[in-house]
């Protein structure tokens, strides 16, 4: 890995600082609303369990159809227009006295489905060997965020009641639309030859065997994830931890999992280990499922069992989305991301479900073991996946003006380019080049200057 470009800084921190406040927005709502929601005119607990779910509906309805959009237009826009809508859902859920009206907020605030786009402009903008340690930047933001709204949602519930929360949302929402304004840079992308069709652009990127894999993989992990905080909070409670202090408890850990994160993602890149180390990711976290079915009881043994379950999951969550940048076709990233980010979704709704049933009918043990099988399952389909490629990022500097399409076509179609991505403002190009077939001999017919290579 090597340091950060002024512009990769930019990016990576925008990108995370959006995702960052879109999440506590989110997740504010979580611990407060079926306690708060009863109040809502024709609230029932089948309807408070609606309202909560409108949001991840919506996510899986639309992840995929703004990854096919994110293919063909411009990232940075349709990252916007998701913003707005998060921002309108969040002002009708605020004005609402219903439940129906709350309904419709959330699911208003999901359909903003933004988080396979966000996803791959930040693939855009970050160099090949920078990717893994930008989503694990990402990762960070949006556990961090968790535990603050944890904190945050009922102190606001407390003091400015259910539609103050919302409408707190919002204001996030419009902080976080103002950023990707000010602060994302724009980024214009040649496409190669994608097929006519929708359709069956969508069908290839369903097909590709290793997305399939990767795919399974994210799935897999948020099942687990959002099973586990079924269960979790209350054996902490039943442990001695209020409810009140579990916030408390999340953020220090989440903190030094990603502190002991940085080497791993050192040897996953520096190295090109990336393989390996998923492999070992995964393994360490059906050991934190095994750590969590055999010492629950005690809060000493939970909380050891918790820090190796954030550790591994942070892992997880930052290598996976660089896995599918580096195996999704060019042209194809938006798409890829968009089924990705379907399948994480449906394995939280899934996660939910599952987690929810097996410990009210078998108890907490045999939800433990039950998810330690799947992880476990999990890592018998990724034991066959390739050692991902590993290209070249090299910058370029136009010498004169603005990059027209006949030089972008021309530094395309060199042999060994896999990428080519414009950064307009900064009169910059980068490529993402094999190594093997890559001539720097062949720019010389073309009005640009190696900045970085």
């Amino acid at each position: 890995m090597s340091a950060y470009t002024p512009a990769e800084r930019d990016a990576v921190l925008s990108l995370a600082g959006i995702f960052s406040l879109r999440m506590v927005g989110l997740f504010m709502i979580l611990p407060v609303f079926a306690v708060y929601g009863a109040g809502l005119d024709g609230a029932t607990p089948l309807l408070i369990g609606l309202a909560v779910g409108a949001y991840g509906l919506a996510q899986l309805c639309l992840q995929i159809p703004f990854g096919l959009l994110a293919d063909r237009h411009d990232r940075r826009l349709l990252i916007m227009i998701g913003l707005l809508l998060f921002v309108a859902g969040g002002l009708v859920a605020a004005a609402s006295s219903s439940i129906w009206g709350v309904i419709a907020g959330r699911f208003l605030q999901g359909a903003g489905a933004i988080s396979a786009v966000v996803m791959a402009l930040l693939s855009d903008l970050v160099r090949e060997e920078n990717r893994t340690k930008a989503m694990a930047t990402v990762g960070m933001s949006i556990g961090v965020s968790f535990a603050l709204a944890f904190v945050a949602g009922p102190l606001l519930a407390d003091a400015f009641g259910l539609g103050g929360l919302f409408l707190s949302t919002a204001v996030m929402g419009l902080a976080a639309l103002l950023l990707c304004a000010w602060r994302v840079p724009r980024v214009r992308q040649p496409q190669r030859q994608l097929p006519p069709h929708y359709g069956a652009h969508l069908l290839g990127m369903l097909r590709h065997p290793e997305l399939m894999r990767l795919n399974a993989g994210i799935f897999s992990l948020h099942l687990v994830m959002t099973a586990c905080f079924v269960a979790l909070p209350p054996l902490l409670v039943a442990a001695g931890l209020p409810a009140s202090r579990h916030g408390w408890l999340y953020l220090p850990v989440m903190l030094l999992a990603f502190v002991a994160l940085v080497p791993a993602v050192i040897v996953a890149e520096k190295h090109r280990r990336m393989r390996e180390v998923y492999l070992a990711a995964i393994l360490l976290l059906a050991l934190a499922m095994l750590a969590l079915a055999a010492a629950h009881q005690g809060l000493g043994a939970l909380v050891a069992s918790v820090a190796l379950f954030f550790f591994a999951f942070n892992l997880l969550e930052a290598l996976l989305p660089s896995l599918v940048s580096k195996t999704s076709p060019a042209g194809g990233k938006g798409t890829a991301m968009g089924i990705y980010s379907t399948s994480q979704f449906l394995g939280a709704f899934l996660g939910g479900v599952v987690g929810g049933a097996l410990q009210g009918l078998h108890g907490v043990t045999l939800l433990f073991l039950a998810l330690a099988g799947l992880v476990l399952a999990w890592m018998a389909v990724a034991g066959r996946m390739a050692q991902p490629a590993y290209l070249h990022s090299v910058a370029l500097r136009l010498e004169a003006g603005a990059p027209d399409e006949v030089l972008l076509e021309g530094l395309r179609v060199l042999p060994g380019v896999e990428e080519l991505t414009v950064l307009p403002d900064d009169e910059i190009i980068y490529l993402k080049v094999d190594k093997a077939r890559w001539q720097e001999d062949a720019l010389r017919q073309w009005p640009v200057k190696i900045i970085s290579a």
